[in-house]
């Protein structure tokens, strides 16, 4: 009945929360959340632990840690900002990064002639690149405590240059040799409040274009050698699942297998293939786009270390009193 029930969506969360809703437990899988009251940021992490729960998940073993903030995209910069360092402090931290230099790849996914595909360019354009600066006058150039060698790019997608996406950042890989690549690409989400407001971070690498079905070559560590953490953000929810799931409230008095079947006979064939998108998409890009490009920023520069100082000090002060 699951396999029939068929979902678009590349968030982990929302594959574990499809078996939940059945009363179905996955071998192989845990998850532990965690909210933070003063951010209102919901922060969700699913471990795959195991090849059985990886094919029963139908993603590959490893972290998937889901940040859900229900006004993430509103015009809000201290709030943005309150975001991108709670989202640059979870990168270094699946990252594991220590005190030694490193360089990083930034790879900018997707299309930037299309609005919804366009948050990895976008994010590209906004990064601090530095290992020109570095390569040319020294990390001291940056007038940093910590710079770290940043290269990035936005390679398009196939239908522009005629190449796998993963074929360009392999052969960038192997010419600038980075310690890790970060891949930045837009998502599709099952549920229609996610959109927009909620960002996967996976240790796991990407393979664009799986959640509308556009199977492409993976990026991964497989692929490339090196590690690949991907950075997505839901912006676009399949027709059919709308349609499903206002269908599914009007049936709710059927056996759930009835259901099921009944709403998959109506759903006209051709909402198969259409996703949706906010009309506001142009504006919430542009703002999420910002947003993880300054978490970038924080996370190769100094500001990350003293923004977790600040919040390890908080943390400490907070445990101080309950202590007292």
């Amino acid at each position: 009945m699951l396999e029939n029930y068929s979902i678009h969506t590349d968030l982990a969360l929302e594959d574990k929360e499809r078996f939940e809703s059945d009363n179905v437990e996955i071998s192989g899988v845990s998850v532990e959340e965690v909210y933070n009251h003063e951010k209102e940021i919901q922060i969700t992490t699913v471990k795959i632990l195991t090849e059985n729960g990886a094919k029963i998940m139908r993603k590959p073993v490893g972290t998937y840690i889901t940040m859900e903030a229900p006004n993430m995209a509103v015009p809000d910069d201290e709030y943005q900002m309150e975001i991108a360092e709670e989202l640059a402090m979870y990168l270094k931290e699946v990252l594991n990064l220590g005190k030694k230099d490193y360089t990083a790849l930034v790879v900018g996914l997707g299309n930037r002639d299309v609005t919804p595909d366009a948050l990895g360019p976008h994010v590209i354009e906004e990064l601090r690149v530095t290992r020109h600066i570095i390569r040319e006058y020294g990390k001291y150039a940056m007038d940093e405590k910590e710079a770290h060698m940043v290269s990035a790019i936005a390679p398009g997608v196939m239908a522009q240059t005629g190449m796998e996406t993963s074929e360009i950042v392999k052969g960038i890989v192997s010419e600038i040799k980075p310690d890790f690549v970060i891949a930045i690409d837009a998502l599709a989400a099952r549920n229609t409040k996610r959109l927009n407001r909620t960002i996967q971070i996976a240790d796991t690498g990407i393979n664009p274009g799986s959640g509308v079905g556009n199977h492409r070559q993976g990026i991964t560590k497989e692929t490339l050698g090196i590690p690949v953490i991907a950075i997505g953000v839901p912006t676009v929810v399949d027709a059919a699942t709308i349609v499903r799931d206002t269908m599914e409230s009007m049936m709710s008095t059927l056996d759930t297998t009835d259901k099921y079947e009944a709403i998959n006979k109506l759903i006209a064939p051709h909402l198969y293939g259409m996703f949706v998108t906010p009309k506001d998409i142009d504006e919430t890009i542009a703002r999420l786009g910002t947003l993880v490009s300054e978490a970038l920023n924080l996370l190769f520069t100094k500001e990350i270390s003293e923004a977790e100082s600040s919040e390890e000090n908080s943390s400490k002060g907070a445990q101080d009193c309950i202590d007292k």
